[in-house]
């Protein structure tokens, strides 16, 4: 008897320290600043995605074409690649150049955060269009195999219009622009790549990647008028600025 409480006591720690450490977890990931409820219905105000007898259509086409020859670059297509990885730290890297310094939750923690939560916010503008369409995407039209092959299996079930990864990648470029307005230029031109990449892997239409990136400006508007965004966004400017100054004196 004495042998199965002993047993029993394990257990029940063993559950405990789990628990403690889930929320632990929870606690270091911040969320998005609002719901989906609160953002732009893109159904409302968005155009339906081309139908295939328009010329916006054959547009796509010779967009996927182009894409297809950027992959024998390869220093673009490398860029292409790491641009799928579904992370949002793998989307900031893209950016530590461009924006001029590492955004990290150890090295700039202010930033850092209004960047996580902004991206989590910005992510859900496409969810309601991509499940309304349901559009193919190009690489199951064409019957032909991505770049990212890896990503195939995953996106088969997963409407076209608007794109994600552009949605993402160019809200961070509008947040991070905000921060360093000197180096707007180059983020933005980043941020284009962005979803440039999402064409050349195969994952998407050209029309979906300017979709997502109308998406992307509009979440970030919203996200102007919620005080928490803007009481950090102050505050991830003031790290910036005091990071730069720094430098400066160093």
């Amino acid at each position: 008897m004495k042998k199965n409480n002993f047993w029993m006591l394990i257990v029940i720690l063993l559950f405990c320290g789990m628990t403690v450490q889930a929320q632990d977890n929870e606690k270091k990931e911040p969320g998005p600043y609002m719901s989906a409820r609160h953002l732009p219905n893109m159904l409302k105000w968005l155009p339906a995605p081309p139908d295939t007898t328009s010329e916006e259509f054959v547009h796509d086409i010779m967009r996927y074409m182009w894409g297809k020859k950027q992959r024998l670059n390869p220093e673009r297509a490398a860029i292409a690649i790491r641009d799928a990885v579904w992370n949002i730290d793998s989307t900031l890297a893209e950016y530590f150049v461009p924006f001029g310094m590492e955004i990290s939750a150890e090295k700039t923690p202010d930033i850092y955060n209004y960047l996580i939560r902004s991206i989590k916010t910005c992510d859900q503008m496409g969810t309601r269009a991509k499940w309304f369409y349901r559009r193919k995407r190009p690489f199951m039209r064409m019957n032909e195999h991505m770049l990212t092959r890896n990503e195939e299996a995953g996106l088969v079930n997963n409407g076209s219009y608007p794109s994600g990864h552009t949605i993402r990648g160019w809200s961070a470029a509008l947040l991070l622009a905000e921060l360093n307005p000197a180096a707007a230029d180059t983020i933005l031109a980043r941020g284009m790549m962005y979803g440039d990449s999402r064409v050349i892997v195969g994952a998407h239409w050209q029309s979906d990647v300017d979709a997502g990136r109308l998406a992307g400006s509009a979440a970030v508007l919203a996200l102007h008028n919620n005080a928490e965004f803007l009481e950090d966004q102050a505050k991830a400017r003031a790290e910036f600025q005091r990071l730069t100054q720094a430098r400066k004196e160093e």
